[in-house]
């Protein structure tokens, strides 16, 4: 514990947290008790990554012994905690990859897992075992098994678990996608990852009527809470959004990184749309990311175009890319569009599909994972599906087989 800090200062920072949380609605009082037990900063690393617009990477080094004033600021607020860039590299361009997740959304999400005495629990990305602790606080050992892709990570994490007395019965080094089969079936999953296709395996290693709740999202979007119902075998799941949360990715399911378009012939024009619009909310954000699930975008500065050089790029990872200008974005050349798809005509296509559907929040939409682990997006109910642009009325989107 850092010695500038009294024990009563440490217990009434997260008692103030706690409390709201509670007043929020966010904590259930079924969790209360288990927050209780576990209390964050046990389980926050000695160093964290704040964020720094002054540094190159975005973020610098807080460690508890060096700045124990801002450590216990980070950690006792109701917001994230970074806890390792780059995968662990040192040399990276700095790019969050394992964090304390914000607490309002860990006790959201466990609300929504829905859990009850005697369950057994999956626990996908580990993390710093926050998480797994609520969860054997909740349950007790022997209910919970807990997965961590990052050998580094999961034994720091086992250290915490087993100094707090929290240590789940199984904690394993591996990837999440494939669950993990020495205690099926689960009653319930809960991923601390976001998924693009939620694995097959998930399902397969669950009884009928189990829930599975993780952030799911598109590469254009990653801003979606899933809960979703296993079903029987042989038969269609369901599951809806119920919140909005932007985790980090599930490290195999990493979307493409945007590269600018190789120089030669381009298709130019105005925008039909401020590209504000594009982007303007989550709702629409996370719409646009259904309709077109395959397009990712960055903002970049076009150095050829001093007049108005801020710009969104889009590409498919397939060939195809676009770029508007946020300045002028009417004029004649604000569009420039390359390879066999028009991906702005599409996005702007989306936003208007989005205006014409009463503006549908994130709430509204669901996924459908068949029995063969085919993703089917929906608004409001299952029959509803949703159609790609360009695609004859009433054809699904689908994603590949999980």
């Amino acid at each position: 514990m850092d010695r500038a800090r009294s024990a009563e200062e440490v217990t009434d920072g997260y008692e103030r947290l706690l409390a709201g949380l509670t007043e929020s609605g966010a904590l259930a009082e079924s969790w209360r008790g288990a927050f209780a037990r576990a209390p964050r900063p046990e389980f926050v690393p000695e160093a964290v990554w704040a964020p720094d617009e002054g540094s190159p990477t975005g973020h610098r080094r807080v460690t508890r012994t060096a700045e124990p004033g801002m450590w216990w600021a980070l950690v006792d607020a109701d917001e994230v905690v970074v806890t390792q860039l780059d995968d662990g590299a040192h040399d990276g361009p700095g790019v969050p990859t394992s964090s304390a997740s914000k607490p309002s959304l860990v006790a959201t999400m466990l609300r929504h897992l829905d859990v009850a005495e005697g369950a057994r629990v999956l626990d996908i990305g580990t993390g710093t075992g926050w998480t797994s602790a609520l969860l054997v606080a909740r349950l007790g050992g022997e209910a919970v098994t807990t997965v961590e892709v990052d050998p580094r990570i999961s034994a720091e994490a086992a250290h915490r678990l087993k100094s707090a007395a929290l240590a789940p019965a199984r904690l394993v080094v591996g990837d999440g996608l494939a669950g993990q089969p020495s205690a099926t079936p689960y009653d319930h999953i809960h991923s601390t990852a976001a998924v693009r296709r939620v694995p097959r395996a998930w399902i397969e290693q669950t009884r009928p009527g189990a829930t599975i709740v993780t952030p799911w999202g598109t590469p254009y979007a990653n801003a979606g809470l899933l809960r979703l119902v296993t079903a029987e075998p042989g038969a269609p799941s369901y599951g809806r959004f119920v919140d909005n949360a932007d985790f980090m990715w599930m490290r195999a399911q990493r979307p493409y990184t945007v590269t600018l378009p190789p120089t030669g012939p381009d298709r130019r024009g105005p925008s039909a749309m401020d590209p504000d619009l594009a982007l303007s909310d989550v709702d629409v954000a996370f719409t646009i990311g259904l309709r077109v699930p395959d397009v990712r975008y960055i903002h970049t500065w076009d150095g050829s175009d001093p007049a108005a050089t801020y710009r969104i790029a889009l590409s498919d990872g397939n060939g195809s890319w676009a770029s508007v200008r946020y300045g002028t974005w009417d004029a004649p050349d604000a569009v420039h569009q390359w390879g066999t798809r028009g991906l702005w005509d599409e996005i702007t296509a989306a936003r208007l599909w989005w205006e014409t559907h009463d503006r549908p929040t994130l709430t509204r939409f669901g996924l459908t994972i068949t029995a063969r682990g085919r993703q089917e997006a929906w608004l409001d109910d299952p029959g509803n599906l949703m159609a790609r642009p360009g695609t004859p009325s009433g054809s699904a989107e689908r994603w590949p087989d999980a």
